[in-house]
């Protein structure tokens, strides 16, 4: 089973302000930002030179003996990272610098197994990981305006195909665009390269030119081809220079840290990299305060807050879809070929703070039809200007049978999306998690098994979306993350099939080391796998002599568990004999003995004649039992 940070707990430290890092509940205090150094002798494992034979695990499943793994946990089941502008924090993440564990852009678990097959060769690559020269791109575009949310919003709620609640088409608000007024968009100017490795840019990274120069350095250097850059991160302020009304009207204008996004993006298309625009969408505390009607509600009256205070934005109402939308469609025009969305869910607080909250306008409608039906609209409306659609999730949804309570369900959202993005962060797992006792020290195994689960669910679901995962380049518990447990999650990504990826660090600072040159490794990179530190090329090897030695230690408790069953029976047998000898005898039933001696009593009162009639002597009238 898997069990990721609950769920009613999911996130609760979110990474800076940020993305929606998976998971809630979260109560783990965030570990600064990881620090990369040597790796640690101690951790490099011998292997023996003779090569196994066992195969791909083709089960997804890595725990001795075991040939699947189930997941579980409600999520609570699922922890996961965020992502915010600041010191930003996985998708779904808190302001701040350091790194937290929450978002949605984050790991959990609830029930699930994993599966699916995959090939195991070597060829699966390390020497061979797909990379090479940073693919060009090319040109760019102007902004949404949203006259107001009243026009946006019916006044019963969604305006979902007139009344039934599935997606569809929708009243336009007031002064939005058509199709024949956009201008060249993102994708004519940026191509999409074959397959995207990329990194988070908080706001403040992308609006800084040296930051942002060490950041395009690293791209020119490696395998890096994009960039995700923060539009609006979870404080609720727009990044650039935005014309959206409301914006303006609730303050969310009141922190330009990208100051000039055209230079921005002129950079990033001289440099031949693919930029990304991050957009958070329900945890934005500057319009749930200014426009209250648009946040979950309390039954006790006002808005409704979870146990740290965050008001929510409420998934139903079609007026928080079109804010989102009008400021995905203004950066698509100055450029942006590719939005993404984060936070696309509802609260993960516990159940007994849920029973207070109310979303208006669901009509009849689960959360999960909530969440698929934003999507499916926002990718309309973004398809109109040639924009990809793509949406964080927390990593709990590849493995998880059922909604963790949240809205995401992977069969339902998955082919409404071009792409979605799991934030399967080894630290945001529980415990006990796809067998493993410490997920955080297995992150190949962690993120290999979340990904098999989602290629093997989305390979049942016609029109699905491709898989890109958000994969942990910051500390939070041990070990510390460098370059073998970054590298361990890129090569499991590959190792199921999976070509694309983007790192996630609160600060944007990232471990070069794990990266691939962009010219091709030169020496052996080595990755953490089965619990020790190994050349990639024996990360099998690896795996094969951990389950082995999972397997024997097992044994060993299972044998050491019977035997204590064993003495434990024995001596409960003889401490029941000895309190047997020491309890009194039990009391002698007397009844007999009366009866017996009564009838004695009657024969000596009896005197038999010769002629065989019995006279019964006169004394005895008064003493025979039954007179």
């Amino acid at each position: 089973m898997i069990f990721v940070r609950g769920v009613g707990l999911l996130c609760a430290l979110a990474l800076l302000n940020g993305c929606d890092v998976g998971p809630p509940a979260f109560d783990r205090a965030a570990d600064e930002e990881a620090s990369h150094g040597p790796v640690d002798t101690a951790d490099v494992a011998t292997l023996p030179d003779v090569p196994t034979a066992l195969d791909v695990e083709t089960t997804g499943g890595f725990a001795p003996g075991e040939g699947t793994t189930g997941s579980a946990a409600a999520e609570s089941a699922t922890a996961a990272s965020t992502a915010d502008g600041s010191a930003a924090a996985p998708p779904d993440a808190a302001p701040g610098g350091e790194a937290t564990a929450t978002g949605d852009t984050g790991a959990g678990g609830a029930p699930g197994a994993a599966g699916g097959d995959t090939a195991r060769t070597e060829a699966s690559r390390w020497g061979s990981v797909p990379g090479g020269p940073v693919s060009s791109r090319t040109a760019a575009p102007a902004g949404d305006s949203l006259v107001s949310l009243d026009s946006a919003r019916g006044a019963d709620g969604p305006i979902v195909n007139g009344q039934d609640g599935s997606a569809g088409a929708r009243d336009e608000p007031a002064g939005a665009d058509r199709p024949d007024e956009r201008t060249a968009v993102g994708s004519q100017r940026f191509p999409r390269p074959d397959d995207i490795r990329g990194l988070y840019v908080n706001a403040w990274a992308a609006g800084s030119q040296a930051r942002m120069s060490e950041l395009l350095d690293i791209a020119d250097r490696t395998e890096i081809n994009a960039l995700v850059i923060d539009i609006k991160d979870a404080s609720g302020y727009v990044s650039h220079r935005t014309n959206i009304p409301l914006a303006h009207e609730i303050g969310a204008t009141g922190e330009i840290r990208i100051r000039d996004i055209a230079a921005l993006l002129d950079k990033l298309d001289s440099a031949g990299v693919y930029p990304i625009a991050r957009i958070v969408i329900v945890k934005d505390p500057l319009l749930a305060e200014h426009r209250p009607e648009l946040a979950a509600q309390d039954t006790a009256g006002g808005v409704w807050a979870d146990e740290k205070g965050v008001r929510w934005l409420n998934p139903y109402d079609t007026a928080v879809w079109e804010y989102h939308i009008a400021l995905a469609r203004e950066v698509a025009k100055l450029g942006f070929p590719e939005v993404q969305w984060d936070y696309v869910r509802f609260p993960d607080a516990p159940a007994s703070q849920l029973d207070r909250a109310i979303f208006h306008g669901a009509n009849g409608r689960t959360k999960a039809q909530a969440v698929r039906d934003f999507l499916a609209y926002s990718r309309e409306r973004l398809a109109e200007l040639d924009v990809v659609s793509t949406a964080d999730v927390f990593g709990v949804t590849t493995s998880a049978a059922r909604d963790v309570g949240i809205g995401q369900l992977w069969e339902s959202f998955i082919d409404v999306v071009d792409v979605a993005l799991p934030m399967v962060y080894p630290s945001h797992y529980w415990q006990g998690s796809f067998g493993l006792d410490a997920p955080n020290a297995y992150p190949y195994e962690i993120v290999r098994h979340a990904l098999t689960d989602a290629t093997r669910r989305s390979g049942r679901v016609d029109g699905a979306g491709a898989t890109r995962p958000w994969l942990q380049d910051f500390t939070l518990g041990e070990p510390r993350y460098s370059a073998p447990e970054v590298r361990a999650q890129i090569q499991a990504t590959y190792d199921v099939g999976i070509d694309e990826w983007i790192l996630w660090n609160p600060g944007s600072r990232y471990t070069v080391n794990a990266l691939e040159p962009a010219r091709g490794f030169r020496y052996e990179p080595w990755v953490r796998v089965g619990g020790t530190i190994v050349p990639v090329s024996r990360r099998f090897e690896a795996i094969d002599a951990w389950r082995v030695k999972e397997a024997a230690r097992k044994a060993a408790e299972r044998a050491a568990r019977d035997s204590a069953a064993a003495r434990a029976a024995r001596d409960t047998l003889a401490t029941n004999a000895i309190l047997d000898s020491l309890r009194p005898a039990p009391p002698v039933d007397t009844s007999a003995i009366e009866r017996l001696d009564s009838i004695r009593a009657v024969r000596e009162l009896l005197d038999t004649r010769p002629d065989g009639t019995i006279r019964l002597d006169s004394a005895a009238n008064d003493t025979i039992p039954g007179r």
